[in-house]
């Protein structure tokens, strides 16, 4: 009898959990923001490129124990927070904790994944980590902090702003501009010629200044979904700059030691970050540096835009051109040799698989169209017998001044050669 109850039993509570499935209310995702975690076809390839090192932000790694030491920092800026705003902390706390419950819907519509956090577990991690990054840049901007803060010595504040650009370490913006306005509702008076979402953007700005390789001001109109976006919004031009996009894909590239052994100069274009320029013979690129870091920013803003946009992924059209051109620690030393590159890793090898590597996982719908324009031109370019010749030409002969000056000696004397030749026959008829 007991054994033909236990499948009953089983049913039973299968049936409890399914119903509690069907009855779950589900969040509806907001288009306003979306935060992803890194496929697994990406994050694969470099596991630490997207995960913090010292400290979670939002859901996605909050039960991380490695970063629980953080924990306590995180609590005590929260404090030094509520200390310098306008309003007596006690009554504070309570709108600080109201606003939150408030957009708890909205901010679980803005993750991509289910988050499985009871309401004021997630109201109590969104409001700490809003007010630590708050407090963070205030300090940051002021420079007001003891000497003995461990957020600003420099290992640990290294970290953390990279930690704090990881796409999947990532709050909303507008949280922290609704606890900005709460925190400080009379700030028309301090700034009477900004707005509260003007000063917040100022402060991310600045603390982020590094990464800002245009020099973006800080204006008010300026969109900000999360953090991983404004640093892909910092490697872009100007909305009505952004080039047309081509459905056709880059098919093939030869590789820089290549193009320059059949003519292509180098050279380094210093007007965008992602520009890249072939006119009269020579391939202008950006300048770009490879260092510890490099390889966490590009990844996350691809992932990013794998993620969120795939249609429009001109991070990732620059990478893949890189990727193309690099074959070889030569190519790479070309590159360097031309100041195109910056090797912060100081081997070759290393800034070839690091760049060799973003690609892996990366799939495309479209181009920018001057790319592929651009790979047309080149493989025209190689094609053609007459720049080779040339090519070929200046290397063996013009390669040095060495070379140069053995090879005008040589043809004045060929040419003296011949006029005296000219001229012995010349006497003799």
């Amino acid at each position: 009898m007991e054994e033909s109850s236990s499948p009953e039993i089983e049913n039973e509570q299968l049936v409890v959990e399914i119903e509690k499935m069907f009855l779950r209310r589900e969040i509806q995702p907001t288009t306003e923001c979306r935060i992803y975690k890194v496929p697994h076809h990406l994050r694969k390839w470099n596991e630490e490129a997207y995960t913090p090192q010292v400290i979670s932000i939002g859901p996605y790694h909050h039960k991380n124990k490695k970063l629980k030491t953080m924990e306590e920092n995180k609590e005590r800026y929260f404090r030094s927070f509520v200390q310098r705003c306008q309003l007596n902390w006690k009554n504070l706390v309570p709108k600080l904790v109201s606003t939150i419950r408030e957009l708890e819907e909205r901010i679980r519509g803005c993750y991509a994944e289910t988050i499985e956090l009871k309401s004021d577990e997630f109201v109590k991690m969104i409001l700490v980590d809003a007010s630590f990054i708050l407090e963070l840049f205030m300090k940051y901007s002021s420079r007001n902090w003891t000497s003995d803060d461990p957020m600003f010595i420099i290992p640990i504040a290294s970290a953390i702003r990279h930690d704090l650009l990881l796409l999947e370490n990532q709050l909303p913006f507008f949280v922290l501009n609704e606890l900005y306005l709460v925190a400080f509702p009379c700030l028309s008076n301090t700034y009477p010629f900004h707005s509260s979402n003007h000063v917040l953007i100022e402060l991310t700005f600045k603390y982020f200044s590094r990464y800002n390789v245009h020099c973006k001001h800080a204006r008010p109109d300026v969109k900000i979904e999360h953090f991983t976006d404004l640093l892909r919004t910092f490697h872009l031009p100007p909305p009505e700059q952004l080039p047309n996009r081509d459905t056709k894909l880059i098919e093939h590239l030869h590789s820089a030691t290549h193009l320059q052994q059949a003519g292509v100069k180098f050279d380094v274009e210093k007007r965008s970050c992602l520009d890249i320029k072939f006119e009269k013979g020579v391939l202008k690129i950006p300048c770009f540096k490879v260092d510890d870091y490099k390889e966490v920013v590009i990844r996350n803003i691809m992932a990013l835009e794998q993620t969120r946009h795939i249609t429009s992924a001109y991070i990732s059209d620059y990478y893949f051109v890189l990727d193309l051109l690099i074959n070889t620690e030569r190519d790479v030393e070309l590159l360097s040799d031309k100041k195109i590159i910056t090797n912060y890793l100081g081997d070759n090898t290393a800034v070839k698989s690091v760049v060799n590597s973003l690609n892996k996982g990366i799939t495309g719908v479209n181009m920018r169209a001057d790319y592929v324009d651009l790979c047309k031109k080149l493989d025209n370019f190689y094609k053609n017998p007459w720049h080779n010749w040339k090519a070929t030409l200046r290397r063996r002969y013009f390669s040095t001044p060495w070379r140069t000056t053995s090879t005008i000696v040589a043809f004045v004397l060929l040419v003296l050669t011949c006029i005296q030749a000219v001229s012995s026959i010349i006497q003799v008829v």
